[in-house]
């Protein structure tokens, strides 16, 4: 019996299933179950929300979502060998887990929503887990289906989400992130952790969408920033050539200097140079 509930521990879900974890799926199993109810916690209120989940694998966090009162929770797992295991969590907490055998980076839980806000918490598969992200930040139209999301990830990830201007983490990513959510590190979880443990520390992130991100061409505003850091130790008045205008223009448009860096430049200046180089591109 585990702490939270009374279904077998994970390590025995895991033989009982021939679970073991498949470096081409990026799974590592985080194994304990104070640790998924932490995780679990920090997408609170659950008691009406209804949770997306990617995933799953064994359903530690799968588990403690429901033990902590999750209302309805959608899990999204692409690992056939793993459906077992969450039909025996559904069996336990009936009616309030829909097990759904796909390949996340395409399925779209929007069907089964309804119309209804949802809440995404995941331990997200290393190997897929920043595209996911860009995924759900670049959903159109905004604000998205989604009210929070709480996921682990890599902590070099982790921290390039929460980056802004002047942290050495800053790049395309967090400027995206910061943009349209209100970021932040919750925690870190040791390699020891998991099976089998990652060479990295993770991170566990919370997101939370702007109701009205600062008014701008979402694509402007990606390339913008790919043109800028994809040049990242180049002035501006460099690297923002790729984009086939005039960088000074740009710039101005920001009121910053074109002889900066990206790594310098605000979100709000970046969000300028998008709307200008909308302007510029309409005129065409």
């Amino acid at each position: 019996m585990s702490a939270i509930d009374d279904l077998p521990p994970l390590r025995e879900v895991i033989r009982q299933h021939g679970l073991s974890a498949r470096k081409s799926l990026g799974q590592n199993f985080l194994l304990d179950l104070n640790l998924t109810a932490r995780i679990a916690r920090a997408a609170a209120p659950l008691e009406e929300s209804t949770i997306v989940e990617i995933g799953p694998g064994p359903g530690g966090l799968t588990r403690a979502l429901l033990a902590l009162g999750a209302r309805r929770v959608i899990a999204i797992e692409h690992d056939e060998r793993a459906i077992p295991a969450l039909q025996d969590i559904s069996a336990r907490y009936p009616g309030r887990l829909d097990i759904v055998h796909g390949d996340a980076m395409t399925f779209d839980p929007r069907p089964l929503l309804a119309g209804e806000r949802a809440k995404i918490v995941a331990n997200l598969p290393y190997n897929i887990a920043t595209q996911l992200l860009i995924n759900w930040l670049t959903i159109e139209p905004w604000p998205p289906w989604y009210d929070m999301m709480v996921l682990m990830f890599q902590r070099e990830v982790g921290e390039r989400i929460v980056a802004h201007e002047d942290e050495e983490a800053y790049g395309r990513l967090g400027v995206l992130a910061n943009w349209r959510c209100e970021t932040k590190i919750l925690f870190d979880i040791s390699p020891s952790a998991f099976v089998p443990p990652p060479k990295v520390t993770s991170s566990v992130v919370r997101l939370k969408p702007r109701a009205e991100p600062l008014p701008c061409d979402r694509k402007m505003l990606e390339q913008v920033a790919a043109a800028a850091f994809g040049q990242r130790r180049k002035m501006l008045r460099q690297s923002l050539k790729s984009l086939g205008v005039d960088p000074a223009r740009l710039a101005a448009a920001a009121s910053v200097d074109a002889t900066r860096r990206a790594e310098t430049i605000s979100i709000s200046s970046f969000v300028a140079m998008a709307r200008e180089l909308a302007d510029i591109r309409s005129e065409a």
